[in-house]
């Protein structure tokens, strides 16, 4: 048996830390998954964090959807295995080492000691796992952080090592260059994130440039902003569809020339004829246009003979087609020194331009270039270059140009844009595949994956994934001299490697099965070659979106054991992160998953939408609006949180996050649930009420029962549908209205008569087993999202953990039945209740006040429902009429337009004689034309007819739809005050007053008082019977009635401005 106990108030924050504390006693999250273990797999991939930050507000709302899913799936009866993962390799973690130990360069680092370093890295991941740990924990995510998998350990990067050795040997590993921002002073290049560290705004010259065309007496204008890339140019590109035009220089440049450059009389240039004006400044002529494309393949002289070595390219210093190519600043050309730039290097890359450094890695120009720039830092070459293009007649001319430019964080002085030696995965050759496989994903929303994700697959470009770093997954690739490679896919392959070049003369350390797979310890072996040449391994680090991407199959050491898991677990049944991750995890997983195992990854992926502030701004501790989730765990509670996340909107759409919306969530659904299940709950124990026993048939109930059950049913099931469709906002919106609506401000309000009955009736019984379903199946529904009061109220009702219990919709015989007609009805009952208090309201008649009757017109039978719509409306008895004419009269008006012309100037008289004509006689007269008044026949056109209501009711009319068809149905109420209505109105305004003051004193439901009251002039008389209701109704055991005025200590207040004043003790 089942005994709920009393529910007392409603703590959050002491409840779910208690809740907590019995989910761990209870083993509750490992039972849950154990009770499922004979279900069909759910798989939910954990995009892992790093835990050397804190976790922030962001984090609570991405874990909120990926738990709330998990728990859903897992009541389904799905096993939901949660693995908990850490991402513990990167950039971040260096920085914050790097910062700590002021070790400010590459070199300050090998000299501190690279082990060192790294062991420094390695404690500095688990900064803040406490704080994860108990911030997940506090949110209810269930996840097992016991046995997370770590990007750092030995397993996870033997797989990792496994992976790239099948890209390896698919060809689809290859070494090229990538452009980076480089500081050559410190020997490290930067990620975006340290990018933006240390932007300056500067002023540096920038030139515009003339190519000289080979074969023509014409050059071609280039700007650039960076002349120390000028002896690495290799190619000019040009829009193909830009119009070009080819001007003369007509006049000398006159006395405002400013700066070194210039141009002759009779010199041919050819730019963007969209910047001629922005560019010249001398008088041109322009001798003809045509599009870029016509320029294309034009070959020019390099502007540094000898610089760069041509080789086997065939387009050097050539015009190329580049679509980057705009007409927004500059020439509508640009430079292209393949070393030195992106787009540049792409560019190359595409159309062939040799790919040769000019510039050393200490940022020098290397020996060859020119004898007055070799061997000179290029910053501080500008100057000399602008002079030797001067002298060359190269500069049509130079300016100042004041920009934001990256500066290194630790040293302050420019980066450069610099082509490193990088490792990179051939995605461009899994192009169509990666498209194939993302059409076959679940997207939410679906447009990320059509647009944004996409686009991204569509454009798709080699993946760099290797980094000039110190901590991470060391690229497992293996170089002689001769450029001969081996790639390790696993540590017993290393040990093979090593052996066999030991046994050749080589000595390397000891490699054991417990290898640390780290830097600088995989740096000293030595292999070798097939030629038998010594090789080394290549000094770089895997990006660490690698390392994440490999989580599908690293977290269980796939492919050395537990193939199960990958075979019966793959691909991924959910995978959630922010949009940000677009092109971060979300493509990560994907480009693994295709080169590996030539499969999808994921099929269903939950995009969620950036936090913002409630006023739409982006959060940061600057700006003193960043949320600390604890600030509102400690004070309403993690329900209360996950709630508001998920109710504010599409999960997709950008979170502004508003403190006061989780205080209303807390007011409007939890406070409401808890005194529905409070109003409940302390029945029952007062009743020692059993659910399993006396369960009266649900074909029996009221129809009042029987409605709140049939709503629940439709809610439950619509609420399923959005869940299925991703619309958690929308289903949690919609049962928040149920239960605030529909089963407290409706079914519990019309109820609490029922269960104040001392004896045990029928009636009784059945609207306590109506609310003990209602209850149950509600917790089961918010369960997912707000875990902790739906266990608490499920676990008091049923005597085991809600997380236990089943989905209602896949559960037979769990949802009541449906009487969509029976809802219509309540819906027609409910829209009539509400019709009544805006009657009310428009004759200014208070609510409490009765009237003696009220009728309804139209519409389908509500006679079963007379009684409960009497008492909402607060009338004597509710009738049923055919029509509104007992209730309305007509009155008749002139239609002065039309008597004007009839009547002219004896209209005056026929308008007296109108407004003094008994208005239904006359109408009479007038449908049976024989109707004459002033001596003028009046016909039905000559009159404005208005039904209005007879004075003593007040009437409304609604729409209702019933089987397609709209239905008016009207409300007539009868507004007379008889001296019985009267008494009664003032005994229920009394008992509102006394109840109130009941529940200000705490007073138990059962609690006798001992009442005074006092009516002071102006009351109505109030009468014995309704005297009596109201002592019964306050369970005024000893009271009094008085008239005048009450002592000054008693409480006081008025009725249609009269005085009644009480006392309660």
């Amino acid at each position: 048996m089942v005994a709920p106990i009393p529910a007392g108030e409603y703590d959050s924050v002491s409840l779910e830390e208690n809740i907590i504390k019995r989910w761990k006693e209870e083993n509750t999250f490992a039972r849950s998954i154990e009770y499922r273990k004979d279900g069909q797999p759910f798989i939910f991939l954990e995009g892992p964090p790093t835990a050397n930050g804190k976790p922030g507000i962001h984090h609570v709302v991405a874990r909120a959807y990926k738990d709330l899913v998990c728990r859903w799936k897992t009541m389904e009866g799905h096993l939901v295995e949660r693995k908990g993962g850490w991402d513990t390799h990167g950039l971040p973690v260096e920085i914050e080492v790097q910062k700590r130990l002021d070790l400010m360069s590459n070199d300050a680092i090998i000299e501190f000691g690279m082990e060192e370093f790294n062991e420094e890295c390695k404690k500095s991941v688990w900064t803040y796992e406490d704080a994860w740990r108990k911030m997940s924990e506090r949110m209810a995510f269930w996840v097992d952080l016991d046995n997370p998998y770590v990007t750092l350990h030995n397993n996870y990067i033997e797989s990792a090592w496994w992976a790239l050795k099948q890209m390896f040997e698919k060809d689809f590993l290859y070494r090229g260059y990538k452009v980076l921002p480089y500081c050559p002073q410190t020997g490290t290049s930067y990620s975006s994130h340290e990018v933006a560290l240390g932007y300056k705004e500067v002023e540096e010259p920038s030139v515009y440039v003339k190519f000289k065309l080979k074969d023509e007496d014409a050059s071609i204008l280039a700007w650039t902003t960076t002349p120390w890339t000028l002896p690495g140019n290799v190619g000019l590109a040009v829009g193909p569809n830009v119009t070009y035009c080819r001007v003369k220089i007509s006049e000398a440049a006159g006395k405002n020339w400013d700066g070194r450059g210039g141009s002759e009389v009779g010199e041919e240039l050819i730019l963007a004829k969209d910047l001629l004006k922005e560019v010249m400044r001398h008088k041109v002529e322009i001798i003809s246009e045509f599009p870029g494309s016509e320029l294309v393949g034009k070959e020019y002289e390099p502007l540094f003979p000898g610089a760069v070595d041509r080789g086997e390219s065939k387009t050097a210093w050539t015009v190329v087609s580049a679509d980057f190519v705009t007409t927004s600043d500059g020439t509508g050309v640009v430079h292209t020194a393949v070393m030195y730039g992106e787009d540049d290097y792409n560019l190359g890359r595409e159309v062939g331009f040799p790919e040769v450094h000019t510039v050393g890695m200490d940022g020098a120009f290397v020996s060859g270039i020119h004898p007055d720039l070799d061997g000179k830092y290029v910053k501080e070459c500008d100057d000399l270059i602008i002079n030797l293009l001067t002298n060359s007649n190269r500069l049509y001319r130079e300016k100042m140009y004041i920009h934001d430019y990256p500066h290194c964080w630790r040293t302050g002085h420019p980066l450069l844009y610099y082509g490193m030696e990088s490792w990179f995965v051939r995605m461009t050759a899994v192009k169509e595949k990666l498209l194939e496989f993302n059409n076959q994903v679940e997207w939410a929303p679906d447009w990320v994956g059509e647009g944004r994700f996409g686009e991204w697959l569509r454009n798709v470009k080699d993946w760099a994934i290797s980094r000039e770093r110190f901590w991470g997954t060391p690229l497992p690739v293996w170089r002689s001299e001769s450029g001969e490679m081996k790639c390790i896919g696993s540590i017993k392959e290393l040990q093979e490697e090593v052996e066999k070049a030991n046994a050749s003369g080589i000595q390397n350390p000891i490699c054991p099965e417990d290898v640390d797979l780290h830097r600088p310890i995989v740096d000293d072996f030595i292999l070798l070659s097939e030629q038998g040449e010594p090789m080394k391994r290549e000094p770089f680090v895997m990006d660490c979106w690698f390392d994440s991407g490999c989580a599908f199959f690293a977290q269980w050491h796939y492919p050395f054991e537990n193939e199960d898991k990958i075979s019966n677990a793959f691909p991924i049944d959910y995978i959630c992160e922010g949009v940000d991750q677009t092109r971060g995890w979300f493509y990560t997983l994907l480009a693994v998953s295709t080169t590996v195992f030539d499969s999808i990854c994921y099929k269903r992926c939950l995009s969620l939408g950036l936090i913002l502030d409630k006023d739409g701004k982006k959060m940061s501790k600057s700006k003193g609006n960043v949320v600390d989730p604890w600030d509102h765990f400690n004070k309403e509670g993690a329900d209360s949180s996950r709630w508001y996340m998920v109710t504010a909107g599409a999960p997709w759409n950008p979170l502004k996050f508003d403190p006061d919306g989780v205080r209303e969530t807390y007011a409007k659904y939890f406070l409401t649930l808890w005194n529905v299940y409070k109003f409940h709950a302390d029945y029952a124990a007062l009743d020692g009420f059993d659910p399993e026993i006396n369960n009266s048939p649900i074909e029996t109930r009221s129809e009042l029962d029987r409605w709140i059950l049939s709503r629940a049913t439709s809610v439950a099931k619509e609420y399923h549908n959005q869940f299925v469709n991703w619309d958690f906002h929308k289903a949690c919106r919609d049962l928040e209205d149920f239960v605030i609506n529909d089963l407290s401000n409706w079914f519990v309000r019309r109820s609490r008569r029922r269960l104040w009955d001392d004896t045990a009736s029928e009636d009784k019984r059945s609207c306590q087993h109506t609310l003990h379903e209602i209850l149950t199946l509600v917790c089961k529904l918010t369960a997912p999202v707000a875990p902790f009061m739906a266990d608490e109220i499920y676990s008091n009702l049923m005597g085991s953990s809600v997380h236990l219990a089943n989905w209602p919709i896949q559960e037979e015989g769990a949802l009541p039945p449906q009487d969509l007609d029976l809802e219509a009805k309540m819906e027609l009952v409910r829209s009539l209740a509400e019709t009544g208090r805006r009657i009310r309201v428009k004759a200014k008649r208070r609510q409490r006040l009765p009237c003696n009757e009220g009728w309804i017109v139209g519409g389908p039978d509500l006679s079963v429902f007379h009684e409960i719509l009497a008492e909402e409306l607060n009338v004597e008895k509710i009738s049923t009429v055919e029509d509104l004419d007992k209730f309305q009269k007509i009155e008749l008006s002139p239609n002065r337009k039309m008597l004007g012309k009839k009547c002219r100037q004896d209209l005056p008289a026929v308008l007296e004689a109108i407004s003094v004509a008994d208005p239904d006689l006359t109408w009479a007269d007038i449908q049976e034309d024989k109707c004459t008044l002033a001596g003028y026949k009046i016909t039905a056109e000559d009159i404005e007819l208005r039904r209005v209501e007879r004075s003593g009711f007040a009437a409304e009319t609604i729409t209702f739809s019933e089987n397609d068809e709209e239905l008016d149905v009207s409300l007539v109420l009868d507004m007379q005050i008889t001296p019985e209505l009267a008494s009664k109105g003032l005994a229920r305004d009394i008992i509102r007053r006394i109840q109130q003051k009941r529940k200000d004193l705490g007073l138990d439901i059962e609690q006798n008082i001992e009442l005074t009251v006092w009516l002071d002039e102006g009351n109505p008389e109030l009468l014995d019977e309704d005297w009596a209701h109201l002592k019964n109704e306050t369970r005024a055991n000893n009271a009094s009635l008085n008239l005048g005025k009450g002592p000054n200590e008693s409480e006081v207040f008025e009725v249609d401005e009269s005085k009644i004043y009480f006392n309660v003790n």
